[in-house]
């Protein structure tokens, strides 16, 4: 199926954002698994695992549209020292992402990419999860403090 215009550009913004958040999800599993943080290890390794789904999707779809998925690029990975440091740089990668997503759908509603739209739909969804998930671990961080709340992820 031919890809309306801008569509499949956007797409692969889309890709590009998708595939740096698995390289972020992963390194930030890796560093709470070294600091001991079980917990937290597997839920940056469950984000890190719906990011490739999402990432799959995606260049399922931008080759239904006939287009070429840009595998090659990536954003600058955010990290930090601590795991307030995580979720800072997650929280406002989140924010991007939710933003970049919701100007595709604004321009596949505008070229009647209506398929597209949905799929993108569902994304913002799961993005908008991750952006209240990580508001909440760190408003939590504020309110009992970073040493109690560790404390609780240390194992399952």
């Amino acid at each position: 199926m031919k890809a309306k215009e801008g569509v499949v550009e956007l797409l692969n913004q889309v890709l590009k954002a998708e595939l740096t958040a698995v390289h972020q999800y992963l390194l930030h599993a890796a560093m709470c698994k070294n600091w001991g943080y079980e917990r937290l290890h597997e839920h940056f390794g469950h984000l890190a695992h719906e990011e490739v789904s999402h990432s799959s999707g995606l260049i399922d779809h931008i080759l239904y549209l006939d287009g070429t998925p840009d595998v090659e690029h990536l954003d600058q990975v955010g990290t930090g020292r601590t795991v307030e440091d995580l979720f800072k740089a997650d929280l406002g990668f989140e924010r991007e992402d939710v933003e970049l997503l919701r100007k595709a759908i604004a321009h596949c509603a505008k070229v009647e990419d209506f398929t597209t739209r949905h799929r993108l739909e569902e994304m913002v969804v799961d993005s908008e999860e991750h952006v209240d998930w990580f508001e909440t671990q760190l408003r939590t961080i504020d309110q009992v403090g970073l040493d109690r709340y560790l404390a609780e992820h240390i194992k399952k």
